[in-house]
């Protein structure tokens, strides 16, 4: 066997080094990624970030649906799904932020939500140097839109995009089935006390239009305006809707029933969906439209109208 001298072994080392640094040098570099948020905020990341801290639950889930679950390194109270999220550090509530924890966490980006965050804490946040991306979902669209955002965010656009165009895809169907059918005038009820409900502005409204219903408090000016006991029974929803706290249906929804006139009620029309998957801005809300959409349906066929063509 003829074995090569040290020179001629050095020599080939030395090409290898220089073909290997020549590929690195022609490898384009990442280009800065700039992106307005939600809040009309101009926001610009270097490179993608790798360490992520959520200031929402619904940003939570928005993270993970796009692919950028490893990144996210805090999360704030509630921040329950995936299940890989409850095992994440806690900064807080969205309400009450500790800024102490967001900082000792490192970030390279926070993310934010509009109607929930106070901007005292995100205007420190970014004293601080770190940039924060607001997000604030008002339509079904804002929510694959809100995805394919955190994928340029964090570099995960392939199985952002993905997700937004199943989202997409679905968002569709249900406008396909149902969106044009006969309206129903509907009334949905966050909570009990105080009494509270959605503008036309709001995400849920905008499922409410999916589905063909009809916002009986759409026109009010607050995103989520107080009602009384009395506009409620004035405006006589034929539907009346409500979340709660979790997945078990609320006592309080049986309050309307001391109404017999009301149409809701005589036509038996008292409605419950978990609020995880319908009050947050995520890829699930489609899980939320599809049971609103098939209890308004049952108003329909109550009613008399012949129920709505299954979609081939």
């Amino acid at each position: 066997m003829i074995r090569p001298s040290h020179r001629t072994g050095t020599a080939r080392s030395f090409v290898f080094f220089t073909l290997c640094v020549a590929a690195a040098l022609s490898q384009p570099a990442h280009a800065a990624i700039d992106l307005t948020d939600d809040a009309g905020n101009a926001v610009r990341l270097e490179t993608p970030a790798k360490r992520i801290v959520s200031l929402a639950p619904h940003i939570t889930e928005l993270l993970f649906a796009a692919g950028a679950g490893p990144a996210v390194v805090g999360v704030v109270a509630y921040s329950d799904y995936p299940p890989e999220a409850t095992a994440l550090p806690q900064v807080g509530g969205y309400t009450k932020v500790d800024l102490e924890a967001v900082a000792a966490l490192r970030p390279d980006l926070v993310v934010a939500w509009r109607s929930g965050n106070r901007d005292t804490h995100l205007d420190r946040l970014r004293a601080l140097g770190i940039p924060v991306f607001i997000n604030e979902p008002r339509s079904l669209d804002d929510v694959a839109r809100s995805l394919e955002q955190i994928g340029q965010l964090a570099g995960t656009e392939g199985v952002a995009n993905e997700a937004a165009q199943t989202f997409r895809a679905r968002h569709a169907a249900l406008a396909t089935r149902y969106r044009k059918r006969p309206a129903v005038r509907t009334f949905y009820q966050i909570w009990d006390r105080p009494l509270m409900t959605v503008n036309d502005e709001h995400l849920i409204a905008d499922v409410i239009r999916l589905c063909g219903g009809h916002n009986v408090f759409g026109g009010l000016g607050t995103l989520a305006p107080t009602v009384g006991v009395e506009a409620v029974l004035a405006a006589n929803p034929e539907a009346i809707v409500a979340s709660g706290m979790g997945v078990a249906r609320p006592e309080w929804l049986d309050q309307w029933k001391r109404w017999p006139d009301l149409r809701a009620n005589a036509g038996g029309n008292l409605f419950f969906i978990p609020p995880d998957i319908l009050q947050r801005h995520t890829p699930r809300i489609l899980d939320g439209a599809t049971q609103l959409c098939e209890q308004l349906e049952t108003v329909r066929v109550r009613r008399g109208d012949a129920p709505a063509p299954a979609v081939q």
